[in-house]
């Protein structure tokens, strides 16, 4: 097994999944840090995930965050991606080779009852005219195949997902 001392743990999943609250106590129970990539996007480009996507296109966005994940450097911390992560292959082999990535897996009805309001005011990367299925079913494949590891989290309060999270990553550390 690889020595994971000083590896890092990613989050990936759905918009909604819940990476961002679970990274950060995730965090704080396995004394990692924790960073969130969608901030450091937002703090590099000084704007909104949602002005990214408005002034640059979805494109122009994935771009962006691949470019920013592929570089990357950092050890011993829980990463939060954003949900368009997958999107990017350099961004994928440089979140592998920093440690491993988990599947943060919920379903299509979980999502849509946390994602009421807009998916493009959110920041979410989605074209015009694509539904939150349409998104579901296009990724949930790309995370899969990314993932070296998938939690389900479904029906459970953040406490709870993250001692299951916790419990299942427990052999990586």
């Amino acid at each position: 097994m690889i020595n994971l001392k000083h590896k890092n743990i990613t989050l990936i999943g759905m918009p909604g999944a819940g990476k961002s609250t679970l990274g950060v106590v995730l965090a704080k129970k396995i004394g990692y840090r924790f960073v969130d990539t969608d901030l450091l996007i937002q703090e590099g480009e000084g704007l909104l995930l949602s002005e990214i996507i408005e002034q640059r296109g979805v494109d122009g966005f994935i771009e962006c965050e691949n470019a920013l994940l592929a570089g990357l450097q950092c050890e011993r911390h829980v990463i939060a991606t954003g949900g368009s992560a997958v999107y990017g292959t350099e961004a994928v082999n440089n979140l592998r080779a920093l440690g491993h990535i988990v599947f943060i897996d919920v379903s299509l009805e979980t999502l849509k009852s946390r994602l009421r309001r807009n998916l493009l005011d959110r920041g979410v990367v989605i074209k015009r005219g694509r539904t939150l299925e349409d998104l579901y079913n296009e990724r949930y494949p790309l995370y899969k195949a990314a993932a070296d590891l998938s939690v389900q989290t479904d029906g459970l309060s953040t406490l709870e997902a993250v001692e299951v999270l916790a419990e299942a990553i427990r052999p990586l550390l």
